[in-house]
């Protein structure tokens, strides 16, 4: 191959990388890609809701504590507060459903981590809480464990 060739190559690769959509940064609406929960149906921001999407793993301990506080929050804000959705980064679907079984969640789960990630937030922490504002901005991005009263005060985004 010329170098030449290689060069109009590598050009048109960096291009391509730079023409993916970044995540959002606070403050910037966030495009919301098309989303399938494990029952099969699709998940659809709610018109003047704010959400609260959380990432996370069957494997990780910090994320078992955290996703009960979060179940309470989805139960709570059943009659107009923040919509919750979750995103686990596991893919056999088998292990998440037996996840949520067990542990008696009833928030709704994707595995569509990927173009999640991509709208949401680049960092792979886990569990991570994206708080998006009733006008679909980004508002926030949490890294790491909560505690239960701070997932609680997420019902005042509503």
């Amino acid at each position: 191959m010329s170098t030449t060739r290689r060069a109009v190559l590598a050009l048109l690769a960096a291009s391509a990388a730079g023409a993916r959509a970044a995540p959002a940064a606070v403050g910037e609406p966030v495009r919301w890609p098309e989303v399938t929960l494990l029952d099969g149906s699709r998940w659809t921001p709610a018109a003047q809701r704010a959400q609260v999407v959380v990432f996370w793993s069957v494997s990780c301990p910090f994320c078992k504590r955290h996703n009960a506080h979060i179940d309470r929050l989805y139960r709570a804000a059943a009659d107009g507060g923040p919509q919750v959705l979750t995103v686990s980064r596991d893919r056999d679907v088998a292990a998440v459903q037996r996840y949520l079984s067990v542990n008696g969640y009833g928030f709704p789960v994707t595995l569509a981590h990927d173009a999640l990630a991509a709208v949401l937030a680049a960092r792979r922490i886990i569990p991570l809480t994206v708080l998006v504002d009733a006008r679909g901005r980004l508002k926030q991005a949490i890294p790491g464990e909560m505690f239960e009263e701070d997932v609680m005060e997420l019902l005042k985004l509503a």
